[in-house]
């Protein structure tokens, strides 16, 4: 297991890098790393496992790279830690949020989507706007939000 997460480690560095241009690219640099039996189905396999996609670095080339973030962040992370201050009026729900924390919380809000009743978000860098479905009132909507991220309200 220790070499996996060796391997997996070395991978996502050197896609950091946003060097490499293909599968054959990443499979030789890992093998100069020492994984000798590292091939390009493997590589595959790792790309997807990971999310990467091919997008053009600062010298417009097309590399591989990682995604800003991966997954959807829980609620049972600290990010309870992050929300400030819920309030609404009666066509929208306003949270408040540590400097920089506000598109992170907004996605944890999107992943909940129109089942919960939310129609939709916009974060800016400490402030999300949530509008909720056309069934689904204010007040249903901010218990809802409150009861998520309550203790720390």
């Amino acid at each position: 297991m220790e070499k996996l997460d060796s391997l997996n480690e070395a991978f996502k560095s050197l896609l950091r890098e946003e060097k490499f241009g293909s599968q054959s690219e990443i499979v030789t640099a890992l093998q100069e790393m020492g994984f000798e039996h590292i091939n390009q189905s493997k590589v595959s396999r790792m790309l997807s496992k990971f999310g990467a996609v091919r997008t053009r670095n600062t010298k417009m080339e097309m590399v591989y790279h990682l995604p800003a973030e991966l997954g959807i962040p829980t609620t049972s992370s600290p990010l309870r830690n992050l929300v400030i201050d819920i309030d609404h009026n009666e066509s929208l729900i306003v949270v408040r949020t540590s400097p920089g924390a506000a598109q992170l919380i907004a996605r944890l809000l999107d992943s909940m989507g129109k089942a919960e009743g939310i129609l939709g978000t916009i974060a800016g860098d400490d402030t999300i706007f949530i509008t909720p479905t056309r069934d689904t009132s204010i007040s249903t909507l901010i218990a809802t939000i409150t009861e998520l991220f309550d203790s720390s309200l």
